[in-house]
């Protein structure tokens, strides 16, 4: 079992940055892959980016390609999701996620973290 465990969501305004953070603990080896997902209200959760770290793999979305990044640790186990210009539009619940590879982090993550309420307001 892995268990995520996301944190630095907020309320920020319209052209402002956000960075949050997942950490990853238990059988941190079977999860090569993570990536982020959001769910604004009353919408389908969404993917967002999902990286390999060991080969470098990575896929954004189009609507936060060139604003956000994501990055790692893996001396703290944990990713980041560095957040610039951020639009009313991405007001969402984030949540990380992890699996073997990126390609099934895209699909069907097999481990989820709880969330974290991002804001932006106009």
């Amino acid at each position: 079992q892995v268990q995520l465990v996301e944190s630095g969501g907020g309320l920020v305004q319209a052209g402002g940055s956000l960075r949050l953070s997942c950490v990853a603990s238990g059988r941190t080896f079977s999860s090569a892959a993570m990536g982020w997902f959001r769910q604004a209200p009353g919408k389908e959760r969404e993917f967002v980016v999902a990286c390999d770290f060991h080969d470098g793999d990575t896929n954004y979305a189009d609507s936060v390609k060139g604003r956000f990044t994501i990055s790692g640790d893996n001396a703290k186990n944990t990713v980041y999701l560095q957040m610039n210009n951020l639009k009313p539009e991405d007001t969402a619940v984030y949540y990380c996620a992890a699996a073997l590879t990126t390609e099934r982090v895209i699909r069907a993550p097999t481990y989820w973290g709880q969330g974290t309420q991002v804001t932006v307001s106009s």
